[in-house]
């Protein structure tokens, strides 16, 4: 059972992100060729031929900027794919944790309310997938300094969801 909530990028920033990234660039929309590639709108893979885009994201700035933390150098962005139109969010009925595979490393990444790591770890991921995620998380969330948490691929180093205390 996932103990944590895995939150997909919200749908105002996804909107924003789809007319410019936050590296300024403009969104440029494809069709998936083989499908697979981590959709953080709706927190699954994408089908072939679907219309997606790869854009800059920076969640720690974006989080920042709505809660007045002052992340400095901390701040970072980084590839990851969305839909190239508007699309449902999340399945209701999803289960575990997105984009999860026996054997991948993830980091999991903590910061404080002013948006600076507090420490982190790296995630190999068990057979038993969910209970690997539910673990790490637990221990993550279970320091009082911890505001928020990044999971992140360790191969391109891109964000893949975040988890928030309660």
């Amino acid at each position: 059972m996932t103990i944590h909530e895995a939150r997909p990028i919200g749908p105002d920033v996804l909107e924003e992100l789809r007319t410019a990234d936050d590296a300024g660039r403009p969104c440029v929309p494809y069709a998936a060729m083989d499908g697979g590639e981590p959709l953080r709108c709706c927190l699954r893979g994408a089908r072939p031929g679907e219309g997606i885009a790869l854009v800059s994201y920076a969640p720690l700035r974006r989080w920042a900027a709505r809660t007045w933390a002052r992340p400095g150098a901390y701040d970072e962005q980084g590839p990851v794919f969305i839909h190239a139109e508007a699309c449902d969010g999340p399945a209701a009925d999803r289960t575990g944790y997105p984009f999860s595979r026996a054997g991948a490393l993830r980091t999991v990444r903590r910061y404080d309310a002013e948006g600076h790591i507090v420490g982190g770890r790296l995630l190999e991921i068990p057979a038993e997938e969910e209970r690997g995620f539910d673990e790490a998380l637990t221990e993550a969330l279970a320091d009082p300094q911890v505001a928020l948490v990044h999971v992140r691929a360790v191969e391109y180093g891109c964000f893949h969801f975040e988890v928030r205390p309660g």
